[in-house]
Order: structure tokens, then C-alpha cells, then sequence
């Protein structure tokens, strides 16, 4: 076998964020209506003099959850997240969406993997209740510790930060499943592909704002795939986040939001996978020689 061509990973992985990329909602406000609380009102009033005084977001968002849970008559559970999980809405088109990239793949070469992960910076407790969650492999975001006795919230014991997110990227090129592996951002590059468990080069990442930014410059940086995504309503142009996307940051593309069969965004990951997957499909010819 000739080295240059040594088989490597036969897998590609396909990376969502999940607020505004698989549902049109943000999912904390989607809790904040369940609570029957006054969005608007709980993050200027509440959650901003926080920001105000330098508090991450996250860390605003959970402590402010927490002493509301505390001050309310029923507790904030994690089933009151499930439950949130289950009603919030999903874009049309999502539920045939991994038959669909994994019939593409299929077609190429039966000995390739498709597989599905999601790195949110929202409370992964809602997405993990939803309908989709049984297509996933790993599911990543903001994590609340419970009370063993009550279930209610105690406090955030897992935030995800907008260059956090690009830490699990590197988790899932290695197949790390426990996060005890703090220094794989920094060795990534000398470690041989063969080795990987899915390089960089054979993602996809599917985002749509500021918090995905990190992540597609890493996309960038290792010929990875990186999909933003802007609102049914709106215009690439409009995009709020287009400026912030520098040179090392370029999209492969920018499309709208939609997951119809012949949406600019289903047609964009076909054919991200079926180029991955050719790619994969002639080191597996090369392979056997």
C-alpha cells in the first residue's frame, strides 16, 4: 500500500448546533414561556446587570434559572428541560434529514459511516428530549446539576462557551468520549490520521451565529465543511453575524434555514457528504491494491 494513501478513518461526522440551526427557537426562551415568565423582562432585568458586572452568559443564564427556582412555588427539574424538549418546535424536513445523508452515503460505498453530533451552547437537556436525539451519537452543551432528593436545579456544572464548543470538535476527531483529554486541542496536529478516529477533514459543522464562529474557523483551518445558516426570512447579506466571519473563518456556504428535500441546505450537505465520501470511497480503492 503506498503510504501516501494509507486507509484512514472511514467515517464522516456531521456536527449541528442546535438553537436556530435545528429549531427556529432559542431553546432559553423557550423555557423562559413554559415558565410562564416574561422572556423580554427576565433577560434585561435579571440576566443583563449580571452581564453588566462581567459575568459570562452562561454562568448569568444558570444562576438566574437557579434563583428563580428557588424563590417559585415548583421547582425548575430536569423534567421541566424534558418537557421543553418535547414541545419546542423543529424545522420541517428535519425528521427525514438523516435517512436522506445516509441514503447519499450509502450509494457511494456501503463501508462508510455516517454519524451525527451535537455541540450546543444552550441547556443539552433540551435538546436530548427531542424527537431527533435517538439519531445522535454524542449530544454536548451547557449541563445543570440536580438535587439527588427534588431534582431541582443546584447549579451549572457544565458551560459551553463559544470557544468551548470548539473543544469537543477535537473530542470527536479522537473518539473521546469522556472530556479527561485536556490538552487533544494542541496535539491535534501530530497526531497521525491514521490514528484518528474521525479527522477534521471529514466533518461537516452546521451553525448559526456568534457561537459557532470559533468552530468554523477550526473547519476552516483542517478542510472541514462549515455550513452557516441565517433565517427563512432573511437574506445572506443580512446575516447579523457576516462580519465577524474573517478570512479565517470562511463558510464553505451560507444558505437559509430549511430542510426540505430540495433546500439550499439539504442539496449543501448531500453534496458535503457524497465529496467526503468519494474521497473516503478511493483510499478504500487504493486500499485493496
Amino acid at each position: 500500500m503506498n503510504p501516501a494513501t494509507r486507509l484512514s478513518s472511514n467515517r464522516i461526522a456531521i456536527v449541528f448546533d442546535f438553537d436556530e440551526t435545528l429549531t427556529p427557537e432559542d431553546s432559553f426562551r423557550a423555557l423562559l414561556q413554559y415558565l410562564q415568565l416574561d422572556a423580554d423582562a427576565f433577560e434585561s432585568e435579571r440576566i443583563q446587570p449580571l452581564l453588566d458586572q462581567n459575568w459570562e452568559k452562561y454562568l448569568a443564564r444558570a444562576y438566574c434559572l437557579v434563583k428563580e427556582s428557588q424563590q417559585r412555588g415548583d421547582n425548575i427539574t430536569k423534567q421541566t428541560l424534558t418537557e421543553v424538549g418535547k414541545t419546542i418546535a423543529l424545522y420541517e424536513g428535519t425528521e427525514h434529514l438523516f435517512g436522506w445523508l445516509e441514503k447519499a452515503i450509502k450509494e457511494i460505498s456501503t463501508e462508510i459511516e455516517l454519524e451525527f453530533y451535537l455541540i450546543s451552547g444552550g441547556f443539552v437537556d433540551i435538546p436530548r428530549s427531542t424527537p431527533l436525539a435517538k439519531d445522535f451519537k454524542h449530544m454536548w452543551g451547557c449541563e445543570f446539576q440536580y438535587d439527588d432528593e427534588t431534582g431541582a436545579i443546584e447549579f451549572m456544572k457544565r458551560q459551553m462557551t463559544h470557544v468551548e464548543k470548539t473543544r469537543y470538535l477535537y473530542y470527536l476527531s479522537k473518539g473521546v468520549d469522556s472530556q479527561n483529554e485536556t490538552d487533544l486541542v494542541y496535539n491535534y496536529a501530530d497526531i497521525p490520521t491514521e490514528e484518528l478516529y474521525i479527522p477534521l477533514d471529514q466533518v461537516v459543522y452546521i451553525g448559526d451565529g456568534a457561537s459557532d464562529v470559533p468552530c468554523f474557523a477550526v473547519m476552516k483551518q483542517y478542510d472541514g465543511v462549515s455550513l452557516g445558516i441565517y433565517k427563512q426570512d432573511a437574506s445572506a447579506e443580512d446575516w447579523q453575524y457576516l462580519d465577524s466571519v474573517g478570512r479565517s473563518q470562511r463558510l464553505s456556504n451560507l444558505v437559509p434555514a430549511g430542510y426540505e428535500k430540495d433546500s439550499e441546505l439539504v442539496r449543501s450537505l448531500i453534496l458535503s457528504v457524497e465529496s467526503i465520501a468519494k474521497k473516503i470511497a478511493i483510499r478504500q480503492i487504493n486500499s485493496e491494491q
